[in-house]
């Protein structure tokens, strides 16, 4: 790559996004795609910031950055990290126009990493803490109707307090990446009636033909009865939910195929006779227009059902449809070089699912992030299933344990229990960090479950702050009991969960059939090679390490036919490769990490996806 300058990003840390957005303009896409109203304010943008050392307001501001990009992201134009002991400041004003009677006023925030307030016109809106999760304040009683200004104060204690941070480290390297911070998700408002509807969740019933919707309202007042139409999905649809000002397509009565009316807080059933299923190759949603007093919102569903059957080999395999269904997937941890944790636009978005289904892979497996919710809505209508990571924390990893000594005990079939006495060596011995542990999987999984592409939730990887895992099943399944679980994905298998859960890099693949569960290559491979102009370091981290497009193909194609496709013949009903894209040091990916060169050839990556996708769904 180029080392001249576009848009303030160095050569190195370009994409083809960055080589022509313009970071104040991007990102004005409607970001709750799922749920979808006609009054949209989209605040990102230039805006403000400050670093200080206290807590206090600062006098004046240092200059202004675009966000949702973080002050440590190339796309930022800043180019400085928020220190543990620092406060980061944003600052912008926001004009309403005249509300009308008893309109709340919405102010939502995709994502603030890690503890944030929030001031309005000086005066208190709210906190947060999670740096991967959204949230709403109600901002009615502190807004005016002329200018309004918009405080945001952030602190970020990264990998060194016991809160969710995923794969940042303040001294990265290796399988970790920058540690970045703040606002790095869209910032919006919403002017909606009292009473207005604040949540849904679309549960669809496959065998009973039919879709279970519950629907919460918010507001003062007590909501009134809700009337669901729904119809099969239309381009319209499409349409809308990018641009809201467009009219709905749910003004048409053309296509419905049921209406019904019902009360908030109470579920409903919508019948579906001979309903058109969703799968990656047919992703076919439903459209329903829900319109409770003055609130209308348009949202989206699909039917379609992800469990553990029998297969006609005997075997317990993962099952799509009541049809035994091979997911061959990538990890997928969602960096970039220009925007880190923001991806630099929506096509970039795209651009990634698209790659991997033109590969053959029907899966990703969303590693130990949360995307913005644009990202599992091109999921939802491309056609790619999800697994969805927690986001892990805990003090430091103690890597001698959950890395090298727990892969070698691994090897052994040695169970190590995760439990109160394991909770030191497992980095979980502060309770503050289990109990937000707790919050964030509970919250992940209510703003996610309305995505029907995730069919996985994995709430440990690699004994990284594990505990309980048994436990924490129990309670995943207790909040959605329509999904796949992969309790502990890697080394600590506590017998719990949907699957078998195997990572494979370094001994023989050793595994037994189980009788209740199904099994699943959930990390493997990693080959390496450094593809020189294209590479974010020049320190190289992967684990077989290969010179030439030729020799890392080879490498793959034995791999895949020797060790995989055997694997899965006798059981193992998901693979993940290790993964989508090179990330910093890491140059284990499919792709570099600029996205501009595919390293294997394609049409071997393809082939071999096939063959595994045969083995499985001829039974």
């Amino acid at each position: 790559m180029s080392k001249k300058k576009d848009n303030g990003v160095p050569g190195l840390c370009r994409t083809r996004w960055s080589r022509s957005i313009n970071p104040a303009d991007t990102w004005k896409e409607y970001p709750r795609p799922a749920m979808v109203r006609a009054s949209y304010i989209n605040l990102n943008g230039m805006w403000d910031y400050c670093f200080t050392p206290s807590p206090n307001i600062p006098a004046r501001f240092e200059g202004q950055l675009p966000v949702p990009f973080s002050p440590e992201a190339p796309l930022s134009g800043v180019g400085r990290r928020l220190s543990p002991d620092e406060f980061l400041w944003y600052r912008r004003s926001f004009t309403l126009r005249k509300q009308q009677k008893d309109q709340r006023v919405l102010l939502h925030f995709g994502a603030v990493d890690q503890e944030c307030d929030v001031f309005v016109n000086g005066k208190p809106a709210g906190e947060h803490t999670g740096g991967y999760l959204p949230f709403t304040l109600d901002i009615t009683d502190i807004t005016e109707e002329a200018s309004n200004e918009l405080l945001v104060r952030v602190r970020d204690y990264s990998d060194t307090s016991c809160y969710s941070r995923g794969k940042q480290k303040l001294d990265k390297g290796g399988m970790f990446y920058t540690a970045q911070s703040g606002i790095w998700q869209t910032v919006w408002l919403e002017l909606v009636p009292d009473p207005y509807i604040s949540a849904v969740h679309f549960t669809p019933d496959y065998d009973g033909s039919c879709c279970r919707v519950r629907i919460t309202a918010g507001g003062r007042r007590k909501g009134g009865p809700i009337r669901c139409t729904v119809r099969p999905e239309t381009e319209e649809d499409r349409q809308y939910r990018d641009d809201p000002a467009r009219p709905a397509a749910g003004k048409q009565s053309s296509g419905t195929v049921c209406v019904r009316t019902f009360s908030p807080d109470r579920e409903a059933v919508l019948p579906l006779p001979g309903f058109h299923a969703w799968t990656p190759e047919d992703p076919f949603l439903y459209h329903a227009t829900l319109e409770m007093e003055d609130d209308r919102v348009e949202c989206y569903f699909a039917m379609r059902k992800c469990d553990i059957q029998t297969g006609s080999d005997g075997l317990r395999r993962i099952f799509l449809n009541n049809s035994p269904y091979m997911q061959t997937g990538v990890l997928d941890q969602g960096y970039w070089p220009d925007g880190l944790y923001t991806a630099p636009c929506d096509e970039a978005f795209i651009y990634d699912i698209r790659a991997m289904k033109d590969l053959g892979f029907n899966m990703l497996r969303k590693h130990i992030k949360i995307e913005p919710q644009r990202w599992y809505y091109h999921c939802d209508r491309l056609g790619m299933l999800v697994w969805q990571d927690m986001v892990c924390g805990g003090s430091s990893y103690r890597h001698w344990f959950v890395t090298y000594l727990a892969t070698l005990f691994n090897a052994m079939h040695i169970t190590i229990k995760d439990g109160r006495h394991s909770r030191f060596l497992l980095s979980r011995r502060d309770a503050e960090g289990r109990k937000q542990f707790l919050r964030e999987t509970k919250e992940t999984i209510e703003a996610l479950r309305v995505h029907p592409s995730i069919v996985c939730w994995v709430p440990f990887n690699e004994g990284w702050g594990q505990f309980d895992a048994l436990k924490i099943a129990d309670f995943v399944r207790s909040l959605d009991s329509t999904r796949l679980i992969d309790h502990a994905s890697g080394w600590f298998d506590q017998k719990g969960g949907d699957l078998c859960s195997l990572h494979y890099y370094f001994f023989t693949l050793k595994f037994r059939p189980e009788p209740v569960r199904a099994l699943a290559l959930t990390e493997f491979g990693g080959y390496s090679w450094q593809v020189p102009g294209h590479s974010y370091s020049e320190k190289l981290y992967g684990y077989g390490k290969y010179d030439s497009r030729q020799t890392l193909t080879e490498g793959y194609r034995r791999l895949l036919s020797s060790t995989i496709l055997p694997a899965v013949k006798q059981g193992i009903s998901a693979t993940i490769y290790t993964q989508l894209s090179d990330v910093e040091e890491e140059v284990n990916g499919l792709y570099t990490y600029d996205r501009e060169i595919l390293k294997p050839d394609g049409e071997t990556v393809r082939k071999l996806n096939q063959e595994l996708k045969d083995a499985v769904n001829r039974h």
